[in-house]
Parts: structure tokens; C-alpha cells; sequence
């Protein structure tokens, strides 16, 4: 045997374990993004902080977690979340709506990648890591969320049918629902500079409004499990305290019809869900008595029909 060639194998059998050791760890691992958690809150001290729990339990970390403070009576305590991933408390004296906090947190925030999550949700555990396989997989991805639990009173409820979240001809099924939840997205930030911010005028609706747009311009990716749990059925939830929610979906589908880069058969998409919402809306004022809103309803209905028979482009 040469001088030294026992050395030599033993030299090489501890640099192929160690490669060995390095491609384990990378293929379980994956790819490190740079990962900020933007938390809307107003009012929510409790329900804020099981949503950090769920944060903090992350078996992938995020760099940075923002609360904005959305002119709350008193500040958020966040004295139990002090170590990984650092909690910062962004605060607004006044109240301006989840669409301020929400761009002012992402404005803010100093990672590559963008995480929402809505104070009155939690993530399961592997969330931001099984975002992070599907984007190491999938590298020209710069969206992508995931499936929900829907939790009303504690107990876990079936989602109807027609919210399913598949991309199947998801942008057309997205104009007559809003089937994308802001706390299941992981987001490029550049999305934001392509797409723009979320419509501080929206009191609600903000989030179909910004996932029309999105859409438009960005396929989103989806990784097929549960990884949300989207609570329902508290007192102070949006969707249950404001009626009339398609008069704001009203207003995204008319910013939507003035783009010059929808295609024909994307137009008269729109056309066919804005029209069908001013109808619902129109008899629901007549049931309440309101006939002012009534009219207006049935008048925009019209003039919505008649660019529809026209094929007019809107100015």
C-alpha cells in the first residue's frame, strides 16, 4: 500500500460524509428567505396574541414580526414575545382602517418576503415552511397561500364548494367571491410595487379588491393543506358588522373595468358579475325601504347593461 494512501481514504470518506451531511440539511431545509410578519390589529389584545403564539411556533422562523397598532384604546402588550423572531409594534394614534395598517406595515418592514396575517387568525405550525418548500421549488413563484380550517364558535366548519381555491380559471371565480384570505399569502414585496398598495377608501372588500389586481398580473401558487385557521362568528368582525358588502366589491370591479389591458372575454367577466351585483343590491334596498339606494342601484344597473350590449369600452 502507497505511504499515506490509508490517511488519504480516511480524509475522503470524512469529506463525503460531510457533503452528505450539507445536501441533507439543504434538502430539508431548503432555500432561507428573508420573511416579515405583517399584523393589523385594532381593539384585539387577546385574539392578537394567540396569533403571535402561532407565529412564535413557526418551524420555520421569520426574520421580523410588525403589529400596527391601528389607534387601539390602549397599546398591544407584547411582553411575551421578545426573542425569535423580534416583535416590533408599529402604533397610529387614529384609526385608518386595515388597509393603512397593512401598508404601512409592509412599507415598513424590512424583509424580502411578506407574510399577512389578520389579528383574529393563526397559522398551523409548518405554515411558512411549507411556503417556503413550494417556492424553492417553484423559484419564479412571487405569491403563493395556502388552504384554510374555518373555525366558527370553536368548532371547525366545511367551506362551501364554489370557494374552492384552485387555479382553475381562478381570476373569473375571484369577481364574484373573495376566495384568497390575507393571512394564507406569502407575498414578493416587488408584487406590491407591480401591483400597488391595498385601497385605503375600502372600509372592507380591500383584500378581493387587491387579489383582482394581483391576478391580473401574477399567477399565485397553492399548497394543498389546511395551514390557516380563519376564525368566524366574533362580535366584531368586518363582514358581519357591515352590510351591504357588494356595494364595495362594486367599487373594485368598476376600477378594474377602466384597465386598457383586459382581454374581451375578461371584460365582459366583469361586466357580468358587476351587473348581477347591482341587481342584488338594488332589491336588497328595496326590501329595507331604501329607495334612494334603490334607484341608484337600478340606474347603474342599466348603464352597466347597455355598455355590455355595446361592447363599449368604459373612458
Amino acid at each position: 500500500m502507497p505511504r499515506g494512501s490509508k490517511e488519504l481514504r480516511l480524509q475522503l470518506r470524512y469529506f463525503n460524509s460531510l457533503a452528505s451531511h450539507i445536501r441533507e440539511a439543504y434538502q430539508t431545509d431548503g432555500i432561507l428567505l428573508n420573511i416579515s410578519v405583517v399584523i393589523p390589529v385594532y381593539n384585539r389584545p387577546d385574539l392578537l396574541k394567540r396569533a403571535l403564539c402561532s407565529v412564535s411556533k413557526q418551524t420555520t422562523q421569520a426574520d421580523e414580526v410588525l403589529v400596527v397598532d391601528d389607534g387601539s384604546s390602549s397599546s398591544p402588550d407584547l411582553s411575551d414575545f421578545h426573542e425569535n423572531p423580534e416583535v416590533h409594534c408599529l402604533r397610529r394614534e387614529k384609526n385608518l382602517g386595515v388597509s393603512a395598517a397593512r401598508n404601512w406595515g409592509i412599507q415598513q418592514a424590512r424583509g424580502e418576503w411578506i407574510a399577512l396575517l389578520d389579528s383574529d387568525d393563526e397559522w398551523e405550525p409548518k405554515k411558512l415552511e411549507r411556503q417556503v418548500q413550494y417556492i424553492d421549488q417553484n423559484p419564479e413563484s412571487l405569491a403563493v397561500h395556502t388552504l384554510e380550517k374555518w373555525i366558527r364558535l370553536g368548532n371547525e366548519v366545511i367551506p362551501p364548494a364554489y370557494l374552492d381555491k384552485s387555479n382553475n380559471r381562478l381570476w373569473e371565480r375571484s369577481l364574484k367571491n373573495c376566495l384568497i384570505c390575507p393571512s394564507s399569502v406569502l407575498l414578493h414585496r416587488s408584487v406590491f410595487e407591480s401591483v400597488g398598495w391595498f385601497d385605503e377608501s375600502l372600509p372592507v372588500c380591500e383584500d378581493y379588491d387587491f387579489w383582482l389586481r394581483l391576478l391580473l398580473d401574477h399567477p399565485i401558487g397553492l399548497t394543498e393543506e389546511k395551514l390557516v385557521r380563519k376564525h368566524g362568528g366574533h362580535s366584531d368582525q368586518l363582514s358581519t358588522t357591515t352590510w351591504g358588502m357588494d356595494r364595495f366589491r362594486i367599487k373594485a370591479l368598476e376600477k378594474i373595468l377602466k384597465r386598457s389591458d383586459l382581454t374581451d372575454q375578461q371584460r365582459k367577466q366583469a361586466l357580468d358579475v358587476i351587473i348581477e351585483k347591482c341587481s342584488v343590491l338594488e332589491q336588497g334596498s328595496i326590501k329595507r325601504e331604501k329607495y334612494e339606494a334603490a334607484q341608484k342601484y337600478g340606474d347603474l344597473k342599466k348603464n352597466y347593461l347597455e355598455l355590455r350590449a355595446n361592447r363599449t369600452c368604459l373612458p
